[in-house]
């Protein structure tokens, strides 16, 4: 398949991602009355999802730093299942799950004045990782994309020259998404 068509796949995918990802956190549709159960289990299974592959990423570099060619490979592509499981999951969650706002502690959707004060040194920091991890999460999906396929059919040039930004910006989308969860995960009005 010739790269021109590869490219164009990767931008539609984004475009397609990207559109559901902002229809559903801007509630353009309508949200379901019933919220299924295991929703409320989606987030926890997101961080373990992104810790998972923070540390498969980690471990993916030391192995072609070693020049482990085939373990990278194999630790590559479950990292790429890892990521569009959690994709697929968090578009779940996403469609059923009512915003969560950090430091609503009474799940009422507002944050009164004392809470604000409860997370007021907090809550700056939070939006920080919050916003950094959505946008580069947003702007890393089609270098992930075309990173995986220039490694799939060993074009290793323009993997490597890829790699050395998507690689770092990947892990911190991961590492950021479990951090974002330990710190939101309070505010979950399900256990």
């Amino acid at each position: 398949m010739a790269d021109k068509i590869v490219f164009r796949i990767v931008l539609l995918v984004t475009i397609f991602v990207m559109g559901v990802v902002i229809v559903l956190n801007a509630k353009i549709l309508p949200q379901p009355e019933i919220m299924p159960g295991f929703v409320a289990y989606l987030p926890g299974l997101h961080a373990i999802l992104n810790g998972t592959c923070s540390v498969i990423l980690v471990i993916s570099f030391l192995a072609i730093r070693k020049k482990n060619i085939s373990l990278h490979k194999k630790l590559n592509f479950s990292a790429f299942i890892l990521s569009s499981l959690f994709l697929i999951s968090y578009i779940l969650a996403h469609f059923y799950m009512p915003d969560v706002k950090y430091g609503d502690l009474d799940h009422n959707g507002l944050l009164d004045d004392g809470e604000k004060v409860a997370v007021s040194g907090s809550r700056g920091l939070y939006l920080f990782i919050l916003l950094t991890h959505i946008v580069l999460a947003a702007l890393i999906l089609p270098f992930i994309l075309i990173s995986f396929w220039f490694g799939i059919n060993n074009r290793i040039a323009a993997h490597k020259k890829i790699v050395r930004f998507t690689f770092p910006i990947w892990l911190y989308v991961t590492i950021t998404g479990v951090v974002v969860f330990l710190m939101v995960k309070d505010y979950y009005p399900f256990p």
